[in-house]
């Protein structure tokens, strides 16, 4: 899924100009999509929004695109929050914490520090902080802040690195369609014929 996902991430990098009109066709209708992808898939246990918030900001720029995330990460930590009290018993959640390192199980577990330091973990961190916090039943605003306080500032910088990236991949395209476009005549002339060099 994380390779798949990051594929999926560098396609929209490649086409970004296509897949940049085609969302905005969609018109305003494009912003509630996107947030409802990012929740959707935030709110999922052991999913990875990174290549997603890489894609919004390489479709909506920097600014719309760290927004976007934003936004889809408050729903995604109410409605994970959610889903695990009402699933919690499908979570081993005592084997995770288990395998949760010594440097985070010195906090009490459900308190600020434990939420904010677990998630810091890749890879399952995120799941066990939201199934601990809706197993602990961890007043739902805590939840909140303490994901979003991590999760922000990570999607922000992936946001603004999708845009850097694509602005950087379509210059040099276009630097070499540049080149391309001045050299083609070049390479279908007999070796006899002499070009005059522009100046």
């Amino acid at each position: 899924m994380l390779a798949a996902s990051f594929t999926l991430a560098a396609l929209v990098i490649r086409f970004q100009p296509l897949v940049e009109r085609e969302i905005r066709s969609l018109g305003l209708s494009a912003y509630p999509l996107a947030i409802a992808i990012f929740t959707v898939v935030a709110s999922a246990p052991f999913s990875v929004t990174d290549a997603l918030a890489i894609m919004n900001g390489a479709i909506f720029g920097p600014v719309k695109g760290s927004i976007v995330n934003a936004i889809g990460l408050v729903l995604a930590a109410l409605g994970g929050y959610w889903i695990n009290r009402h699933a919690s018993e499908m979570l081993d959640l005592d084997s995770y914490l288990e395998r949760v390192p010594w440097w985070v199980r010195r906090f009490p577990i459900g308190s600020p520090a434990f939420l904010i330091a677990v998630r810091i973990i890749p890879g399952f961190g995120g799941t066990v902080a939201t199934a601990t916090a809706a197993t602990f039943r961890v007043p739902i605003w805590r939840h909140v802040w303490t994901m979003c306080a991590v999760a922000i500032p990570v999607c922000t910088i992936l946001a603004i690195f999708g845009d850097r990236v694509t602005v950087v991949v379509h210059n040099y395209e276009h630097r070499a369609h540049v080149y391309w476009e001045l050299h083609r005549p070049h390479l279908h002339l007999p070796h006899h014929v002499k070009v005059k060099p522009t100046p």
